[in-house]
């Protein structure tokens, strides 16, 4: 007859008792574990739907662990999967009689008649793993925070790196076989041709896009320039066309302007309504009318806007592991580099050294949630001081040679018409007026081009430049969004060489 618990009653009159509901048994469904092994061993159809749920370490008994594996081995090979082959597998890991011999395994397939519910058993097991992951985590936290000689910021960003790939259900991979990404390499091309040969995130900007199939995951994207030239602009319109366009979830950390600011940019692009009028509050019947109807597709777009003030990269990931994991963010984009801080755990080094850090956090941010960061960075002055056209160069990247080493991509916006240069130095000597080029300077991953696109100055916008190569195409595209009798004179004039002015 099986020992009776003790009560509460008897807990009170006699604490040398000991209750097992209390003790420190490590969360375990050892029975759903020979199940679901069980119905993999009789059942093909068992084992397809749990073989990319599981994997070797989710079992708490060691000889599950093994006859997994086997199972998984015999999975790869495209090899049948039953007692007999199981079977064979294990004699040849040697871990036949280690799990108990083919006894062990006929008891298995005893255990089960069929593998209905195999899935639903099997992400118990999972959950139970989870648990045990947490406690292990949880231990090692307590176990780090006596320590005396780590930084507390630094324990607070291995401590949310470790629950972050806990709820990802992605512990620690392991080293990936050839044969692994192959197949992976060879699912994605398929998912590339049929989103019309782009694998990454769009730009919306056709010839960017064209050059780097999208925003790739895990990169690094810089986009560089002088104040003035328009990266809040150019990185806005960009968001803007992410977010509405192709409902993907974009998030803006903003270290220079308020978030109100820069969504009143975004509305004067999306509604033709001038920044000035927009804050000066002076708009007519017909205008209240079009902000209400064209304001309504920013409304319902997944843009998620953060306007912290000095940001530190140990924030930056704490918040966009948050972002990743409750909207599911496929973009970050960061306004901009040179404004964030590296933490206490920098105090006292040079500020390139801590520039190097953000740089190399950045990437090691974007690698970890698998989704492009584009950070914006300021230029040195060498380019104002130098003649001819004044093209951004690489080594104008400011403060730190390791942005450059950690990007990906390094591009620079220039507007020669900034400079009053009134034609491109290139053999067709076309005019600038309007326009602006993105240099690609660094493509790890591609090749180098100068993409022209179209700036609106009045509405801080950019465009493809194809959309405006006639005349009448301009002045229709112009008619149709923005307000003529709001116009400056001179283009200019709304830019002042701050990127504190509006509406860049």
């Amino acid at each position: 007859m099986a020992e009776r618990l003790p009560n509460s009653s008897t807990q009170q009159t006699n604490p040398s008792v000991v209750s097992l509901e209390k003790g420190k048994i490590p969360p375990q469904a050892i029975d759903l574990e020979a199940v679901v092994l069980g119905a993999m061993l009789i059942d093909k159809k068992g084992v397809d739907e749990v073989i990319d749920i599981l994997h070797k370490d989710v079992f708490y008994v060691e000889a599950h662990q093994h006859i997994f594996e086997a199972v998984f081995q015999l999975f790869q090979e495209a090899q049948p999967i039953d007692l007999l082959t199981v079977s064979n597998k294990l004699k040849m890991n040697e871990k036949l009689d280690i799990v108990g011999g083919d006894y062990y395994l006929i008891e298995l397939t005893r255990k089960v008649g069929s593998s209905a519910h195999i899935e639903f058993h099997a992400r118990i097991i999972l959950q139970k793993f989870v648990q045990r992951s947490l406690i292990k985590i949880s231990t090692e936290i307590i176990e780090d925070s006596y320590a005396d000689n780590k930084d507390v910021f630094d324990l607070l960003d291995e401590a949310e790196a470790k629950l972050y790939e806990v709820t990802q259900g992605n512990l620690k991979k392991s080293v990936e076989t050839a044969q692994d990404l192959v197949i992976q390499a060879k699912q994605k091309i398929e998912e590339i041709s049929n989103k019309d040969g782009l694998s990454g995130i769009p730009s919306g900007y056709d010839k960017l896009d064209k050059l780097t199939s999208g925003w790739q995951p895990s990169d690094l994207v810089i986009i560089a320039a002088r104040p003035g030239m328009g990266k809040t602009a150019l990185t806005l319109s960009m968001a803007r066309n992410i977010a509405v366009n192709t409902n993907i979830p974009v998030a803006f950390f903003s270290l220079e302007m308020s978030s109100v600011q820069l969504i009143t940019r975004l509305i004067s692009s999306e509604t033709g309504l001038t920044s000035e009028k927009l804050r000066t509050g002076k708009l007519e019947k017909h205008e209240w009318e079009q902000l209400n109807v064209k304001a309504k597709a920013l409304e319902s777009a997944p843009l998620f806007i953060d306007d912290t003030p000095s940001l530190s990269i140990f924030d930056l990931r704490a918040k966009a592991r948050r972002l990743a994991s409750q909207h599911k963010i496929k973009l970050i984009i960061i306004d901009y580099l040179q404004l964030m801080t590296a933490g206490s755990s920098q105090k006292g080094g040079n500020r390139e050294q801590e520039i190097s850090t953000i740089s190399r956090n950045l990437k090691a941010l974007a690698k970890e949630l698998d989704i492009p960061v584009i950070a914006l960075s300021q230029l040195s002055r060498a380019v104002e001081t130098r003649g001819g056209s004044k093209r951004p160069l690489l080594s104008d990247l400011r403060e730190s040679g390791a942005i450059e080493q950690d990007a990906d991509i390094v591009s620079f916006i220039y507007r020669p018409e900034y400079y009053k240069i009134d034609e491109w130095d290139d053999e067709d000597q076309s005019p600038t007026d309007g326009q602006a080029e993105l240099i690609i300077a660094k493509h790890r991953n591609g090749g180098l081009e100068n993409i022209r696109l179209k700036f609106i100055g009045e509405l801080g916008r950019f465009e493809n430049l194809e959309d405006f190569d006639m005349p009448f195409e301009f002045e229709s595209k112009m008619n149709d969004n923005i307000d003529q009798s709001s116009f400056r004179a001179n283009p200019n004039d709304a830019f002042d060489g701050s990127d504190d002015g509006m509406p860049f």
